[in-house]
């Protein structure tokens, strides 16, 4: 870990570039030799990944960004006064674009002392926390390079915090993997600590499939990176175009599932882990999903983990819904 002062801003690295190619070399390995090929979410974001994903925020099919922003620009006081907190941390933060609504309402309340950003992706978390730097100078940026399913425990303390994970970003779990990270979670935080989630609300599959299947083909795109940074990072052999974007709605377990699937037969070989993988014509492989929920199955879950439901808001329509809980 190292601790590295930035201008107005300072950074926090537990994920050097070396730990998180021995986590993709250690899940790729494990993901294409399973019965049902798949990957972890987590790798789409090289700084590629990430322009993809904010251009899919601006598409017009993809709802959940903008339903969530006008809920958060609704009622950003009230959650800013109901958390009490001094701190905002922000999980998988990214570009951090709509927490700059937070810490308006944070400038506002006139309580904010310190901004954490915690992302995976270090050349975008370093732009973002320059720039909230530069907006907001009276606060203490202190910006966490890690991975949320590894270094919640490493979260800096003090204060007292209001932790936010939003943009549905807790649907990319399965519901094992969501209630023991809800679990870490709530045994990082102490007494008067909040939490605020966002939660994609279950609705029609057709919305939900042109969400993650846009027109434009963007989302396909921002899909198939996931084999260029493969290839990049693993020295694999990867035929980007050779794999389709498929997305589609499991109604059985409310979740969109994204797939890649081999337009032939083909063998790509992986040579950093000494593998070769054969995908014959049509094969699948799973590279996330995105389960949708129901608010009171959301409340149910925070309070599995010890984390007491608060307060949730929703748009009219009932799309997407935040919750705040609080330790």
């Amino acid at each position: 870990m190292s601790v590295t002062p930035r201008g107005d801003y300072s950074i926090e690295v537990h994920l050097p570039s070396d730990q998180l190619a021995k986590s993709l070399r250690e899940e790729a390995a494990a993901g294409l030799t399973a019965r049902t090929k798949h990957l972890a979410p987590t790798w789409f974001y090289d700084e590629r990944g990430c322009e993809l994903f904010e251009e899919i925020t601006e598409l017009p099919e993809y709802y959940p960004t903008r339903t969530e922003r006008t809920i958060i620009e609704a009622h950003c006081d009230e959650i800013v006064a109901a958390s009490g907190a001094d701190t905002l941390v922000e999980l998988g933060s990214g570009t951090s674009a709509k927490t700059r609504l937070l810490l308006d309402a944070f400038a506002r309340a006139g309580s904010l002392q310190r901004f954490v950003p915690f992302d995976v992706a270090e050349a975008t978390l370093r732009s973002a926390a320059a720039a909230v730097s530069a907006e907001y100078p009276w606060v203490d940026v202190h910006a966490v390079v890690g991975d949320f399913r590894q270094h919640l425990e490493l979260l800096p303390r003090g204060g007292r915090r209001l932790v936010a994970f939003l943009g549905g970003t807790i649907g990319n779990f399965r519901p094992e993997e969501r209630g023991d990270l809800l679990a870490t979670l709530a045994d990082t935080l102490s007494p008067g600590d909040s939490f605020l989630v966002g939660t994609d609300l279950v609705k029609d599959p057709v919305r939900l499939v042109a969400a993650y299947d846009d027109a434009a083909g963007v989302t396909a795109e921002f899909n198939r990176n996931v084999l260029r940074v493969l290839n990049n990072t693993l020295d694999a052999d990867f035929d980007v175009d050779g794999f389709e974007h498929e997305a589609r709605y499991n109604d059985a377990e409310e979740w969109i599932e994204m797939w890649l699937r081999s337009r032939r037969r083909q063998r790509v070989r992986l040579a950093d882990l000494g593998l070769a993988v054969v995908f014959e014509e049509g094969e699948g492989m799973l590279t996330e999903i995105s389960a949708k929920f129901r608010l009171e199955a959301v409340r149910a879950e925070l309070a599995a983990a010890g984390l007491e439901p608060v307060a949730s808001w929703s748009d009219d329509a009932g799309d997407f819904a935040l919750t705040l809980a609080r330790r």
